[in-house]
C-alpha cells in the first residue's frame, strides 16, 4: 500500500464537507484509507496513528487542507480529482428555483415570522453572525465553539439588554415549544422544563425522563461556560427567569457541571423565589443537604431524571434504593464477564461523542476505583490524558472536545475517527472493557448504532486473534421516535457483541464493577 497527500494551502471547508469528501474518496476503487481533515497538530497525530501522515502533510499548517490516500495503486490519480470531490459535496440543495440566504438578515426579510436563529459556522465568523442574529429580534442557538469568553459574554451581555436568548457557544441542544434544535431527540410533551449548560446532559436526562412516561415543556441549553465566574450565569438566570413564568412548566431542572459557587448560589437564590419545585444537578459536586424546602440535589443525571420521575408522581422506588438494587445486579454481571479476562487485561478505555457523559462516567468511576481514569477532559487535571497509545491506566476520551473536532464533524455527526479509537483498543492488551456512548436524535448520524457495531466487531476479533476476550459495554441516549430508532440501534449494537446498559450512569457502573478488584465493596455514585 502506498499513501499519497495533497496539501492545498488556505483552503477552508466546512467539516461536513470534508467529511463527506472523504468518505466519498474511501469508496473509491481500491482505496483502503482516506482522510481529508485541515492541517491542525491534532489532526496530523490523528494521520500518524492511521499511517497515512506523510512529510507534505506532517508540514501543513493549521489553515491547509490535507487530503491523504492510501491504496494499492491509484491514489495519484484520485489526489488529482480531489477537488471535484469536495465541490460536489459542498453543494446544498434547497428549493428548486429558490436562492439559499446569504446573510442572517436576508433570512430574517424572507421569512419574518421566524424568530430562533440556528449558528453553526467557523469560530472566526460566529460572533458577528450571532450579533446579527440579536440585533433582528432572534433568540441565537449558537452551535460554534472556539468563540472566546469575551465575545460570548459580550453577546450574552447584549441578549439579556434586548430580551432574548443567546444559547451558546457550543450550545449543542435545544427544544422550544416542541421543536428541537441541535442534537434535540423525540421526546414527549410534559410539565418538566429544563436548563442546562451540559447538551448531552440535557439529551439523556430528557431520554431518561421520556422512558419513565414523563415529558418536557422546554430545554434550553445555554453552553457549557455560562456557569462561570466570568460569564456569571448570564443565560441560566435568563431560562430560569422564562421557565419560572412559563405556565406550562410544574418542575425546572437546571444541569451543570461543577460550577462557580457564587454563580451557582445566585441561582439557588433565583429558584427558591420563583415557587416552583426545582432539581439542581450539578455533576460530581458534594453537598451535605439532599434537598433545601422545594429544591433537590442530585450529583449525577441518572439520579436527576429519577428524581424528577419520582416527584412527577410515577410509582418508582427512591433513588438511594434503585441505585443499590441495580449495583447488585451489575456486579453479579461483572463477576461473570470477569472471568473471561486475561491478568494482562486491567483497564476501562471510554471513548465518548458525548462531553457531560463522559464527565458523569468519570465521576462514578473516581468513587469506585482505586486507580484513577485519565481523560482529555478530566475532573481534576492532574489526571490529564498525555499524548500516545497504549496507556497503562484507566482512561475516559471526550471525542467531542475541540482538539478532536477542529476541521473534523462532531462525533455524533461521523463515528469514523471513534471507530479507528475502538479498533485499536482492541489491539491493546491492557483493554479489559470498552465504554461507549450511542446518541440519537435529529442532526445525528443517520445510524450510528451500525457503524460503531462494524467498528466493535473489528476490535473483538482482534483481541480474540490474539487470544484475548473483549467487553464492550454500551448506552444509548434517545427514543423510539428518534429517526434512528432506540431499538433499532439496541438491535444493531447486539449483534457485535455490545452489552446494553439503560443509562450511562448504568454502564460506568459496570465497567467499574468489572475491572474493580474489590468488586462489591463501593457502590458510590
Amino acid at each position: 500500500m502506498k499513501v499519497v497527500t495533497k496539501v492545498i494551502k488556505g483552503q477552508y471547508h466546512d467539516s461536513v464537507s470534508l467529511m463527506l469528501a472523504a468518505r466519498a474518496i474511501k469508496e473509491s476503487a481500491g482505496v483502503a484509507d482516506a482522510a481529508v481533515v485541515m492541517g491542525t497538530e491534532a489532526n496530523k497525530a490523528l494521520l500518524r496513528q492511521a499511517g497515512l501522515l506523510t512529510r507534505e502533510a506532517a508540514k501543513a499548517s493549521a489553515d491547509d487542507l490535507v487530503i491523504s490516500v492510501k491504496a494499492e495503486k491509484g491514489g495519484e490519480s484520485i489526489l488529482e480529482r480531489a477537488d471535484d470531490f469536495l465541490a460536489k459535496k459542498s453543494v446544498q440543495s434547497g428549493e428548486e428555483g429558490v436562492s439559499t440566504p446569504q446573510s442572517v438578515r436576508e433570512a430574517k426579510q424572507r421569512y419574518p415570522g421566524a424568530n430562533v436563529a440556528v449558528i453553526s459556522v467557523a469560530g472566526a465568523y460566529a460572533p458577528r453572525e450571532a450579533r446579527e442574529a440579536l440585533a433582528a429580534g432572534l433568540h441565537v442557538l449558537l452551535f460554534s465553539d472556539n468563540v472566546s469568553m469575551q465575545d460570548e459574554i459580550a453577546l450574552k451581555r447584549f441578549a439579556v439588554e434586548e430580551g432574548l436568548l443567546m444559547m451558546g457557544p457550543g450550545a449543542g441542544t435545544a427544544i422550544l415549544n416542541g421543536i428541537g434544535l441541535g442534537f434535540a431527540n423525540a421526546v414527549p410533551s410534559g410539565p418538566v422544563g429544563i436548563v442546562s449548560a451540559a447538551g448531552t446532559g440535557l439529551q439523556e436526562v430528557s431520554c431518561l425522563l421520556a422512558k419513565g412516561g414523563v415529558g418536557i415543556s422546554q430545554a434550553i441549553g445555554i453552553g457549557g461556560r455560562d456557569f462561570s465566574a466570568r460569564v456569571g450565569g448570564l443565560m441560566a438566570k435568563a431560562g430560569l427567569e422564562a421557565l419560572i413564568a412559563d405556565e406550562a412548566t410544574e418542575l425546572i431542572i437546571l444541569i451543570s457541571k461543577p460550577a462557580d459557587a457564587t454563580v451557582t448560589a445566585k441561582l439557588v437564590e433565583k429558584l427558591q423565589g420563583g415557587n416552583k419545585p426545582a432539581i439542581l444537578c450539578t455533576l460530581g459536586a458534594a453537598r451535605k443537604e439532599k434537598q433545601e424546602g422545594s429544591i433537590y440535589f442530585t450529583r449525577t443525571l441518572e439520579e436527576c431524571a429519577q428524581t424528577a420521575i419520582r416527584l412527577m408522581g410515577k410509582d418508582i422506588p427512591d433513588y438511594e434504593t434503585y441505585r443499590k438494587e441495580s449495583s447488585q445486579n451489575l456486579i453479579e454481571l461483572a463477576g461473570k464477564l470477569r472471568k473471561d479476562l486475561s491478568g494482562s487485561q486491567k483497564y476501562i478505555r471510554g471513548l465518548y461523542s458525548g462531553g457531560t457523559l463522559c464527565y458523569e462516567a468519570q465521576v462514578i468511576w473516581a468513587e469506585m476505583l482505586s486507580k484513577p481514569v485519565y481523560s482529555n477532559a478530566p475532573l481534576d487535571k492532574e489526571f490529564t490524558l498525555p499524548a500516545g497509545e497504549g496507556h497503562p491506566f484507566h482512561t475516559a476520551i471526550d471525542m467531542g472536545e475541540e482538539e478532536y473536532t477542529v476541521g473534523r464533524p462532531h462525533p455524533m455527526i461521523d463515528n469514523d475517527l471513534r471507530s479507528r479509537f475502538i479498533i485499536s483498543a482492541g489491539q491493546d492488551a491492557s483493554t479489559a472493557v470498552i465504554v461507549l456512548d450511542v446518541v440519537l436524535g435529529f442532526g445525528v448520524h443517520p445510524d450510528p448504532g451500525a457503524e460503531l457495531a462494524s467498528a466493535v466487531k473489528q476490535a473483538r476479533k482482534a483481541s480474540q486473534d490474539a487470544g484475548r476476550a473483549l467487553h464492550v459495554v454500551a448506552s444509548i441516549t434517545g427514543t423510539e421516535r428518534d429517526p434512528q430508532s432506540l431499538s433499532g440501534t439496541e438491535e444493531s449494537l447486539k449483534q457485535a457483541g455490545v452489552i446494553i446498559c439503560s443509562s450511562n450512569a448504568r454502564a460506568a457502573r459496570l465497567a467499574g464493577f468489572l475491572v474493580n478488584e474489590n468488586t462489591g465493596k463501593s457502590e458510590a455514585a
